[in-house]
């Protein structure tokens, strides 16, 4: 296996190309838990039917955890967007139309997107009463059983040289609500300093998915807290 390839870095792996393999090398620190739960999340994704590089086997590298995945040749939404910018509303179109397509999957071995969202509000240094506030609006919201990406973002889709689109990175997947999900691709646009972008996203979404909009603003503070 070779790495002298790099292809991205984050806080805590480094993915790199070799032929046509993708390995997501991750630090010393990194859980195990995590890269083997990572694993389950996209062998479920891919019985699920959803477009994503096919999984091939956790290994491991010098030491470190480490996924291995198909390489898919082509660009990121992202890359896309930063290189046509009179393109972007038909690319921001299709981030939604995937992304609608996602949710219409579900699979129950999936964690619950509520649960996972009580425990990141109880871990928040938020005062008692606000986090009582948090978790009461989370717990009145409706449970639903969608397939939630959980950082559903342009970087994170792959448009293959084919056009066909890929979806990587399923560390936070989820079940639950979509319009949460939705907030919270609302707020990395915002975060990343697209605002433009980040109102033209919720527009679609919400048209596409015939979704009122004060619903999905009704979960972005509990989304925000919870990340």
């Amino acid at each position: 296996m070779k790495l002298d390839k790099m292809i991205a870095v984050r806080n805590t792996k480094t993915v790199y190309r070799d032929g046509d393999k993708c390995i997501k090398v991750f630090n010393e620190s990194h859980p195990k838990s995590d890269v083997l739960k990572e694993a389950l999340n996209i062998t479920c994704i891919e019985e699920a039917g959803i477009q994503a590089p096919k999984f091939i086997e956790v290994t491991a590298v010098d030491g470190k955890w480490a996924l291995v995945y198909e390489y898919i040749k082509g660009h990121t939404l992202a890359q896309l967007m930063e290189q046509h910018p009179e393109n972007k509303e038909k690319y921001l179109e299709r981030l939604v139309d995937i992304q609608i397509s996602v949710q219409s999957h579900t699979c129950p071995m999936l964690n619950q997107l509520k649960d996972k969202m009580q425990a990141k509000i109880s871990q928040t240094k938020l005062d008692a009463t606000t986090r009582y506030d948090l978790h009461t609006r989370l717990e009145g919201m409706p449970t639903h059983r969608k397939i939630c990406h959980g950082d559903f973002n342009p970087s994170n889709i792959i448009i293959a040289d084919s056009g066909e689109p890929y979806i990587i990175d399923w560390a936070h997947v989820t079940q639950g609500n979509a319009s949460a999900d939705a907030a919270r691709t609302y707020l990395l646009f915002w975060l990343n300093g697209d605002i433009d972008g980040a109102k033209r996203y919720l527009d679609l979404f919400c048209k596409k998915s015939d979704t009122a909009r004060q619903y999905v603003q009704q979960w972005m503070p509990i989304v925000a807290a919870s990340q």
